[in-house]
């Protein structure tokens, strides 16, 4: 299988004073395309920093992050911006919606930011939703809509433009079980559909197995590295 991400020698180290605080230590990773990947910890692991380096919202204190080639953490925060814009989605624990806007301009408006043409963009937003069971909710604004539909919205927005790695930080957080469920089952059969790498932050075992791999971290170390059927 083809390597997409590579990390090597990372660490992320904070400063409190005189003393250092040393989030992530010594993580070297593969992460391989088409792969669902979960990041698995309790609070304070590192496990949402190690996201954000790996997507570019964060630089490391030490070592290297190669994505398809390019070590994202040596560009400019100009390249960086333009290198998420073309092949990184995001989804969050917080929906992030303009309150302001329906669910198809919300989803629209991270193709308008990206120069997409307006029928195109119109028409990529309205297949999205369809295919995240929003088909009947296109001119909901968000009050409108409960947290499970809101969550579906953000990951439209986030696989509009089918980027080829997809990062979600705790997606199903604010939700209950049943609906979590859902969430995770819309966003793992779209990213398998779209053949695109999916990494999910979660300090849940039940969604860790959502994942082909699970990266479980502790105190900024990697403690081991499972297949998904090895979970208890």
């Amino acid at each position: 299988m083809k390597k997409i991400i590579e990390v090597k020698d990372l660490y992320k180290v904070y400063k409190m004073g005189e003393e250092k605080i040393y989030a992530l230590k010594n993580i070297n990773l593969e992460i391989h395309k088409n792969e669902i990947v979960t990041l698995l910890g309790a609070s304070g692991s590192g496990k949402s920093t190690l996201l954000n380096i790996l997507a570019g919202l964060e630089k490391p204190t030490k070592g290297k992050v190669n994505i398809g080639g390019i070590t994202i953490s040596s560009l400019n925060e100009k390249n960086i911006t333009k290198f998420r814009q073309l092949n990184i989605g995001f989804i969050f624990q917080s929906y992030n919606l303009i309150s302001s806007l329906t669910a198809l301009e919300n989803v629209e408006l991270s193709l308008m930011l990206k120069g997409v043409n307006k029928k195109v963009r119109k028409d990529k937003s309205m297949k999205i939703l369809y295919d995240v069971g929003l088909g009947k909710r296109l001119n909901h604004k968000p009050t409108e809509m409960s947290g499970g539909q809101q969550q579906r919205v953000s990951i439209a927005r986030a696989l509009v433009d089918n980027p080829k790695i997809v990062f979600a930080d705790e997606p199903t957080g604010n939700l209950d079980s049943k609906t979590s469920r859902e969430i995770l089952e819309i966003i793992t059969g779209l990213v398998q559909t779209h053949e695109q790498t999916l990494i999910l932050v979660t300090h849940d075992n039940n969604i860790a197995k959502f994942g082909n791999k699970v990266i479980t971290l502790n105190d900024g170390s990697v403690e081991n590295i499972k297949n998904s059927r090895e979970l208890i």
